[in-house]
C-alpha cells in the first residue's frame, strides 16, 4: 500500500519523520558558504544517499532538500531564477528514494525577510514567493508539505495560503520556540495551536531551536488546546561551540527516550532537526514502534481559550507635553542634537539648557547618525529630561538591535519616563567609520512602528499582554526629496497605518518640493518639517553631495557661494536667513519644525527659533 502523508494521518498511529539534512551535508565535507538547496542538482548522489540513510533507519516520511529554496534566499547565491527547478529536482530525488514505501514531504522554510507588519514585504508578495516553491515541489511529486522553523505566525500564514491556493494535499505546520516556550515574536504555544487549528492545518507542531526537554513541555501544553495530530522535531540538544563548529551532544538514546515521552504527551509524528542523524532516527523508530499515541478525552478548543484583551492606549494629548501640543494643533519647535562621542554629558546638558531658555518645545536626539558610535540615545535622553527638565524626542534606529533588544530598550525607557520617539531604519554601517561592522536590521521602521503601537496597547508583538502599556508619542521620518518618490510615499502610508502620531521630514530647502510631496501623500497626522541652517559653502556642498536624502536647489547653492565670498560670518548669516525663509514659506503646510544644530552650533538654531 502506498504510504502518503494523508494515509499516515488517517491511520491514527504514531509515525517517525526523518532528521537533519544540513547536519549530514556538512558532515560530508560541504562548507556552509555553499547553497545546500542547489546540491540536489550539482551533487544529486549526495542528497540521494542522505535520504536513503534515513529510510533505512526507519523514517516513514522524508523531507525534500528544499528548506531554503525560495527565491528570496536563493537570490543570495544568484539562483532565484532557478527556484522552480531546484524544488522540482529536490522532490524528484526524494520521490525516487521513497517509492511507495515512504511519504515525501515538500520542505518549506521562512523567506529570511520580514513581512508586514514587521517589514516592507507585503503578504501578497510573500505568498507569490512561496507559490513558486510550492509549484516546483508539486511538479516533483511530493504527497504533502511540511512548513518548518517559522517564528512569525503571519509569515507562516502566507506559506500556508500559497499551498492551499495551489493544492489540497495535507500539510504539517511547525513553528520554532525559544527556551521560554514562546516564539521570537512572543506567541506562546497555546496561541500557536489555536491559530493553526483555526486555519485548518492537518498536523501542527514544533521543530528546531530547542532540545527535547523544552519541546516536551511545549507539546504537553499544545495537546491541551487542540485535537489535531501533533508533530515534534527537536534539535539534538542545545549546541556547544567547539572551536569554530557547533556540536550537538544529545545521544540517540536520549532523543529516543524523549520521543517516547512526546508520544505519551500526544505527539503522533516524531523526528529530529539540527544535529540529528540516521542513528538518532533509528533509535527513535525502534522505541516508538512499541508505543501507541495517547488518546485525548477532552480538548480545550480555540473558542474556549480566552486571551486578555488589549488595554486602551493613552490619548495623545495625555502622553506628553509634545503630544498635547500636536493634539491641539499648536505650532511646535524642536532642535536636533548629537549625543557626545565620549562619556561626558556636560556639553549636551549645557546645550539643552540653552534651548529650553530659547523656547524650544523639545530636544531631538540623534541615534548613531551616519553610522557613528556615540553615547546611547536613551541614556542621553534620560539625562536631559532629568537634569534640564525639557522633553526629548529620542531618534531610535533599527540598524543595531534585534526586535527583542528593541522591546527591552523601549520598556526600560518608558519606565524611566521617556515618552517621545522618532523611529528610523538607520544608515547602513558602511556609510560610517566602521565599514567592517555588521547591521542587524531585524525589522525596519515600519515594523518597529507596529511594535511600539502594540506596546502602547499593552501587548507584545505576539499579542500577549504586558500589563502596564507604554505611552509613546510615535514619530516617523519621511524624505520629500527621495529619488523613488512613489516608494517613499508608499512607505509613509504604511508607517501611518502602523500607528504613527507625527512625521518629521528631511531638511527642507525647497518649499515647493515639500508642498508637492504633501499634496501627493495627504497625510492624516501632523507633519514637522526639518530645517538645517547652513553654516558655510562647504557645509552646503557636503549636504548636497554626501548626505543621503538631502537635496539643495541651485538657487540655494548660488546664494551660499555669494555669501561665502564675503567671509564665514556672512555665509552663516545667509544660512540662517534661508532657514527662516523656508520656515515662513511652509508654515501653512506643517505643524512645526525640527531644526538641526550642525556641529553644536546652538546659536544658529536659536536664531531660527527667534
Amino acid at each position: 500500500m502506498e504510504r502518503t502523508l494523508r494515509s499516515l494521518i488517517d491511520d491514527d498511529r504514531t509515525h517517525v519523520l526523518d532528521g537533519a539534512m544540513g547536519t549530514l551535508i556538512y558532515q560530508r565535507g560541504v562548507f556552509v558558504n555553499v547553497c545546500y538547496d542547489e546540491l540536489s542538482v550539482s551533487q544529486p548522489a549526495l542528497i540521494h544517499g542522505i535520504h536513503e540513510s534515513y529510510v533505512r533507519a526507519g523514517a516513514e516520511a522524508i523531507e525534500t532538500n528544499t528548506f531554503g529554496a525560495n527565491p528570496v534566499k536563493l537570490s543570495s547565491y544568484g539562483l532565484e531564477d532557478r527556484t522552480e527547478e531546484l524544488n522540482r529536482v529536490g522532490a524528484q530525488i526524494a520521490r525516487e528514494v521513497a517509492g511507495d514505501r515512504v511519504s515525501v514531504l515538500g520542505a518549506v522554510g521562512p523567506l529570511g525577510i520580514r513581512i508586514e507588519p514587521w517589514g516592507p514585504t507585503a503578504r501578497e508578495e510573500a505568498i507569490g514567493y512561496f507559490r513558486r516553491q510550492v509549484l516546483g515541489l508539486l511538479e516533483g511529486g511530493v504527497d504533502g508539505f511540511v512548513l518548518e522553523t517559522f517564528s512569525d505566525l503571519d509569515e507562516l500564514k502566507t506559506a500556508f495560503t500559497s499551498i492551499r491556493e495551489s493544492t489540497d494535499l495535507p500539510l504539517i505546520a511547525q513553528l520554532t520556540i525559544g527556551e521560554d516556550g514562546n516564539t521570537a515574536f512572543g506567541s506562546d504555544v497555546e496561541k500557536i495551536a489555536a491559530a493553526l487549528t483555526e486555519w485548518g492545518a492537518n498536523v501542527i507542531g514544533l521543530n528546531c531551536s530547542v532540545g527535547p526537554a523544552i519541546m516536551l513541555d511545549a507539546i504537553e501544553r499544545m495537546a491541551a488546546v487542540t485535537d489535531l495530530p501533533l508533530s515534534a522535531q527537536p534539535n539534538a540538544g542545545m549546541p556547544r561551540v567547539v572551536g569554530d563548529r557547533k556540536i550537538y551532544l544529545s545521544s540517540p538514546e536520549y532523543m529516543a527516550r524523549y520521543a517516547l515521552r512526546m508520544v505519551d504527551a500526544g505527539a503522533r509524528f516524531v523526528g529530529g532537526c539540527c544535529g540529528t542523524t540516521p542513528d538518532h532516527i533509528k533509535m527513535i523508530a525502534d522505541q516508538v514502534a512499541t508505543r501507541e499515541p495517547r488518546q485525548h478525552n477532552s480538548v480545550q478548543r480555540r473558542s474556549d481559550v480566552h486571551r486578555a484583551a488589549p488595554v486602551g492606549a493613552t490619548p495623545l494629548d495625555q502622553r506628553s507635553r509634545w503630544g498635547a501640543k500636536l493634539a491641539r494643533g499648536q505650532w511646535v519647535t524642536t532642535v536636533e542634537l548629537l549625543p557626545p562621542k565620549g562619556a561626558s554629558s556636560t556639553k549636551l546638558i549645557e546645550w539643552a539648557r540653552q534651548l529650553k531658555v530659547a523656547g524650544a518645545d523639545a530636544v531631538s536626539l540623534l541615534d548613531g547618525a551616519r553610522a557613528q558610535s556615540r553615547m546611547g540615545v536613551i541614556p542621553s535622553a534620560i539625562i536631559i529630561e532629568h537634569q534640564v527638565g525639557i522633553e526629548t524626542i529620542a531618534h531610535y534606529t533599527c540598524r543595531d538591535r534585534n526586535m527583542l533588544g528593541m522591546i527591552s530598550d523601549l520598556l526600560g525607557a518608558s519606565a524611566a519616563g521617556l515618552r517621545n520617539l522618532l523611529i528610523v531604519t538607520g544608515d547602513p554601517p558602511r556609510t560610517g567609520p566602521y565599514p567592517d561592522s555588521t547591521a542587524v536590521f531585524d525589522i525596519d521602521s515600519i515594523g518597529l512602528t507596529n511594535v511600539v503601537y502594540r506596546l502602547n496597547h499593552g501587548l507584545d508583538p505576539g499579542g500577549n499582554p504586558l500589563g502596564q502599556p507604554t505611552e509613546y508619542v510615535i514619530g516617523v521620518a519621511a524624505n520629500q526629496a527621495a529619488a523613488d518618490s512613489q516608494r517613499e510615499q508608499s512607505r509613509l502610508h504604511w508607517k501611518i497605518d502602523a500607528g504613527a502620531d507625527f512625521i518629521v521630514t528631511q531638511p527642507v530647502f525647497d518649499a515647493r518640493q515639500l508642498a508637492a510631496f504633501l499634496e501627493q501623500v495627504q497625510p492624516s497626522i501632523p507633519v514637522i518639517a526639518g530645517l538645517w541652517p547652513i553654516t558655510s559653502l562647504r557645509n552646503a556642498e557636503f549636504l548636497a553631495n554626501e548626505v543621503p536624502g538631502t537635496s539643495l536647489p541651485t538657487s540655494v547653492m548660488e546664494r551660499m557661494r555669494k555669501a561665502d565670498a564675503s567671509g564665514d560670518d556672512a555665509a552663516a548669516e545667509e544660512g540662517i536667513a534661508i532657514a527662516r525663509e523656508v520656515q515662513d514659506a511652509i508654515r501653512d503646510l506643517v505643524q512645526g519644525v525640527q531644526i538641526s544644530a550642525p556641529v553644536g552650533r546652538i546659536a544658529s538654531a536659536v536664531a531660527v527659533i527667534h
